[in-house]
């Protein structure tokens, strides 16, 4: 799930890569190494699904990398919802015969 939600954090517009941190944790990644994360970020650039840039209008500290969605990491986002989409289909449609076939009670329980 690492590389759709970089993806759509960064369809919201450029932002540092600490900032991609910190907005994990709405998606219950925040226990990923920041390690994992930034060579995630590296191998999307490599790619062509986003690109990155130094910042160096900062105030105070060293300049961050800024990363930006790419046309075609736009796209991939695209095609990773509708996977997603169609696995939510098969998960829900699992998850209805289980309660179904639990309410009848039929069958061996192990």
């Amino acid at each position: 799930m690492l590389k759709p939600t970089l993806l759509l954090l960064l369809h919201h517009g450029p932002v540092h890569g600490y900032t991609l941190l910190e907005q994990l944790r709405e998606f219950g990644l925040e226990e990923m190494n920041s390690s994992m994360i930034y060579r995630t970020l590296r191998d999307m650039e490599g790619k062509e699904w986003i690109t990155s840039t130094w910042d160096k209008k900062r105030a105070q500290g060293p300049p961050r990398r800024v990363y930006r969605l790419a046309a075609l990491g736009d796209e991939v986002l695209g095609r990773y919802s509708r996977e997603l989409q169609k696995t939510r289909e098969a998960v829900g449609h699992f998850l209805d015969a289980y309660s179904r076939h639990m309410e009848e009670g039929e069958g061996e329980h192990h």
